[in-house]
């Protein structure tokens, strides 16, 4: 069994089965990310004396049972592992040591998988290209010159690369699906509240979830499963019960409604991406899905609401960052010259610019005007998808309006690169379900250096609160007519 290109599902089959030993899996992803991260800039911490020390011990052990057991993870460093450093992609965390893990990093263990690092992300989660990272941009394996997404660019290109076959993000705005989209594998953003944020680094609160990566849909389902549940550490995650989103995942899509908003691809959107989307969803109706098309009409005021709510919480969260308790300390005479300089010497132009958006959109005289107006809209965003999904099974449209972008081509245009989210925020505006799939596996061979000019697309789906399961049972039928 080739370890680089198997599934998780395989290789902990084959481990339960004795074909395999963890020890020789990680060891195995060890050196591929050796030889080819320095290229990829997937990672920017590895533990390998943690990751093969773990491994030995699994292989020790009689009970095997375990979801994820002896299967390799990257995390994002956006996500807390205990005596890991954890940066957010940021100067301004210096060399901070969390002393505690993440409950889904907890979860993630206790399935038995082996944490081999932390993933690269734009600073703080800020963006749609891992460019605002501070060190150095990750790399997209189809075409290095290219990126690979954002902001959990480290983590799709971990899994796309194959590093390792599975990988956690988080998805404010899109961070899980456009990446996702743009290396060619899974990504899901889970219902708002499904999966804890405690140990997450904060970015927007009322938008933060944290999402898995994968290149099979069913891994993808997995891994959510692992992950989610109520959890007494965080107030936001919910306590009732939903179907396991790896229930159902064989089930025909006959019967399925699944609705498209062609109007919102009228403008903007790369005629190639549009013409494979198109493509998918005839597979989809080829396998029994019926589409029909629908309406999402303040799907236009997604973007400016989206930079209104997420940099008015970023404002807030942020606050937290100022060399008082941990992370850097710039050196200074006065308390207030502290503050400043630490702030100014560790964030990035990015996190400088969000911070500042979100806390004009706070200030006296403005709060009612942008904060309060935008928390309204977003309230009519939310009822357009119910009412579009009120007899429907998903909505249907491209995880990116575009292709893979080059280095540069949009860092100098904020407002170029928040388009990139054009079709994601409004989904994480109403706390919904949503999930990127390749829309044509079949044309795409195992990313090299060299993939001939040929570039992934995703297609999104979005579902109904808590119905998660539906959305991979659809992907999954996808990934059967390919």
């Amino acid at each position: 069994m080739d370890t680089r290109t198997a599934s998780a599902i395989d290789l902990r089959d084959a481990i339960r089965r004795g074909d395999l030993t963890v020890e020789r899996v990680v060891t195995d992803a060890l050196g591929r990310i050796d030889r080819e991260n320095p290229t990829l800039n997937a990672f920017v911490t590895v533990d390998a004396e943690r990751a093969i020390t773990r491994a030995r011990a699994l292989d020790r052990v009689s009970d095997r049972s375990g979801a994820l057991f002896g299967v390799p993870v990257g995390v994002k460093d956006t996500i807390c592992v205990r005596g890991m450093r954890a940066t957010a992609g940021s100067r301004i965390l210096g060399d901070f040591h969390p002393p505690y893990d993440a409950t889904v990093v907890a979860r993630l263990e206790t399935a038995g998988a082996v944490v081999l690092g932390k993933t690269n992300c734009d600073e703080f989660a800020m963006g749609s290209s891992t460019e605002h990272s501070a060190f150095g941009p990750s790399r997209n394996p189809w075409d290095t010159d290219r990126t690979p997404g954002g902001s959990s660019g480290g983590s799709a290109v971990a899994v796309a690369a194959g590093f390792t076959p599975l990988a956690l993000g988080s998805d404010t705005g899109g961070s899980v699906r456009q990446p996702a989209a743009f290396c060619g594998i899974v990504g899901a953003r889970p219902t708002y509240g499904r999966v804890s944020r405690y140990g997450l680094i904060a970015f927007a609160s009322s938008l933060d979830q944290v999402g898995p990566f994968a290149r099979t849909v069913a891994d993808c389902a997995l891994l959510q499963d692992v992950i989610g549940g109520a959890d007494a550490h965080d107030a936001t995650c919910a306590t009732n019960s939903a179907p396991a989103c790896t229930s159902g995942l064989d089930e025909s899509v006959r019967g399925l409604r699944i609705g498209v908003p062609r109007h919102l691809f009228d403008h903007g959107v790369d005629e190639d991406v549009r013409s494979r989307v198109e493509a998918a969803l005839k597979k989809l109706a080829g396998a029994g899905a019926d589409i029909d098309t629908v309406e999402l009409p303040n799907s236009q005021y997604a973007i400016p609401v989206y930079y209104l709510v997420a940099t008015a919480e970023a404002s807030s969260n942020l606050a937290r960052f100022d060399g008082v308790r941990y992370g850097r300390r710039a050196t200074a005479t006065t308390l207030e010259a502290m503050y400043t300089h630490t702030r100014d010497e560790g964030f990035g132009a990015e996190v400088k610019r969000r911070i500042m958006l979100g806390t004009y959109a706070l200030s006296a005289g403005y709060y009612d005007e942008f904060y309060a107006k935008a928390q309204k809209v977003r309230t009519l965003i939310r009822r357009d998808f119910e009412r579009a999904l009120d007899g429907r099974h998903a909505i249907a449209l491209p995880t990116s309006p575009t292709p893979p972008f080059r280095f540069g081509e949009k860092i100098d245009d904020p407002i170029q690169m928040y388009l990139s989210d054009v079709f994601t925020v409004g989904p994480a505006l109403a706390g919904l379900p949503s999930i990127s799939v390749p829309t044509d596996l079949s044309v795409l061979t195992h990313p090299t250096l060299d993939a001939g000019g040929r570039f992934p697309a995703g297609i999104q789906l979005t579902g109904k609160a808590w119905d998660d399961a539906t959305l991979y049972r659809i992907g999954k039928a996808l990934e059967r007519v390919e």
